[in-house]
């Protein structure tokens, strides 16, 4: 049997989507590169052969010097692992004016280019405009090996540069194509013969990122065997909490402290929606400083609005009050249009910053 494995999507040097504190930026970017290197001894306790990155081993094309000696040191470390590295959108050419090691394996966009594991071929292609069209009708692959591709895209039923056609791939005697460039795992059905997956990213960096993170463990014999290892070291979610029937911020923040169900390693967004009654202004903030120990990190989004009585400004002659009736006198916009036109006016009237 032999193994591989499937990851993509590193980010090396990345900046993080997520808005943290500064010292829990530098941790988090810390925390990226121990969980790749935490993958790597995976592979060699489970025997791995080579590990295929598909893609974005890094954030930039011009990574900084310790990332990319980073990279370089924790490839080296393993000599017994090929390391199957294709460039992705965010990559450069790391390996240019540098000492790349002989464990590492790189693939261009001119041609095809074939690694050989006794009946396995692992096969890839970096995508760019002068390819694009033309990669299918290139490719061509022994129907007596197992045959893995590695690519770097968004599927979909066009080609192009940065993009990979799925129908074109069919009956060409792919048994596994490891893709990158989705953040989150997926796969599905290429043929009768092959599947596809995307492995997703490593660690999430960002409340777009949500979700179990890690990477696909390929066991090799007759067929394929994939599996996906859920391996990210903190985990991102995002929740909605309707507080509408709350009476009070208190009571808000029960209702939102019994629906954060998360590890005090984790990261949540919590997002906030209803019609309430009580001022609301500062609500998300609060919200954030009273559960501030139950997360790793916490982020709350406040999309609430203000319930509002017509009769109760009926007769206010303050600069409220006239907004309110003129709002809801106004007859181009439906009732949820009015309440969140005065959420958002009463909110500006009261200096608070409008989303």
């Amino acid at each position: 049997m032999i193994k591989i494995i499937h990851c993509a999507d590193i980010h090396l040097g990345s900046k993080l989507e997520a808005k943290l504190p500064h010292e829990k930026t530098l941790e988090r970017r810390k925390e990226v590169r121990a969980t790749f290197s935490r993958m790597l001894e995976y592979a060699a306790k489970e025997g791995v052969r080579a590990v295929i990155i598909a893609g974005d081993a890094f954030d930039s094309d011009r990574p900084l010097k310790k990332d990319k000696e980073f990279f370089y040191d924790a490839v080296k470390a393993y000599p017994q692992i090929d390391f199957l590295y294709l460039r992705g959108n965010h990559d450069g050419d790391e390996t240019s004016g540098g000492n790349p090691p002989e464990n590492l394996k790189l693939f261009g966009a001119d041609k095809w280019t074939s690694y050989f594991y006794g009946n396995v071929t692992v096969s890839a292609l970096e995508i760019t405009a002068c390819n694009a069209i033309s990669m299918y009708s290139t490719l061509s692959l022994n129907p007596d090996c197992i045959n893995i591709i590695a690519l770097h895209g968004q599927t979909g039923e066009k080609a192009g540069a940065g993009k990979i056609k799925l129908s074109s791939l069919r009956n060409k005697n792919i048994d596994y194509l490891a893709l990158g460039h989705i953040h989150s795992y997926s796969e599905g059905k290429l043929d009768e013969r092959g599947r596809w997956a995307y492995s997703g990213c490593l660690e999430g960096r960002g409340f777009d990122e949500t979700g179990e993170k890690g990477f696909v463990l390929l066991e090799i014999e007759d067929g394929v065997k994939s599996t996906f290892v859920p391996f990210a070291y903190r985990n991102i979610a995002e929740i909605t909490v309707d507080i509408t029937d709350t009476a009070n911020d208190f009571e808000a923040f029960c209702r939102i402290r019994e629906a954060a169900l998360c590890s005090e390693k984790d990261l949540l967004r919590v997002n906030l929606k209803g019609e309430i009654s009580y001022d609301n202004e500062t609500l998300a903030a609060d919200a954030e400083k009273f559960l501030i120990n139950r997360c790793y990190f916490i982020s709350v989004k406040n999309n609430t609005v203000r319930k509002i009585n017509a009769e109760d400004y009926e007769h206010d002659l303050s600069l409220k009050g006239e907004f309110i009736r003129g709002v809801i006198a106004n007859e181009e916009y439906n009732d949820d249009e009015k309440r969140r036109i005065i959420s958002a006016g009463l909110k500006a009237l009261s200096g608070g910053e409008v989303e």
